[in-house]
């Protein structure tokens, strides 16, 4: 399977942690359901033109937080989530998503009114 990942290396944020909120959304969202076999690690860094290294850090991240689990000689699966820790990562998510955009139009000296604004518009696209 392959994974629908983009990679941005225009990006401040590192490719590890990109590909780590990408298999993380795609997970939390029911895209990639419980026992969903992953790609190995080569075959994703392969797919993705990065560095094993890079994959594996980012799969070590998931299994860490649980998300993805390692079956040895078996390969990397989605792991069982509960209901709960599944609308909490969805939350964090999209919170961090949000609180990166404000701090962006902040620097760009963008008024709470001004944010508001343009996020009701973007929300009508």
């Amino acid at each position: 399977m392959k994974l629908p990942i983009q990679l941005d290396e225009s990006s401040r944020s590192p490719i590890y942690h990109q590909i780590e909120e990408q298999i993380k959304a795609l997970i939390v969202s029911g895209h990639l359901e419980q026992g969903s076999s992953l790609p190995s690690i080569r075959v994703l860094s392969k797919d993705l033109a990065c560095s094993v290294i890079t994959t594996k850090r980012a799969y070590h991240n998931l299994e860490e937080k649980g998300l993805i689990r390692t079956l040895q000689g078996k390969g990397t699966f989605v792991a069982d989530i509960d209901t709960g820790a599944r609308q909490l990562a969805k939350v964090e998510t999209v919170e961090r998503g949000l609180m990166h955009a404000i701090h962006t139009g902040r620097q760009h000296n963008y008024s709470d009114a001004d944010l508001v604004k343009l996020f009701k518009e973007l929300l009508k696209k």
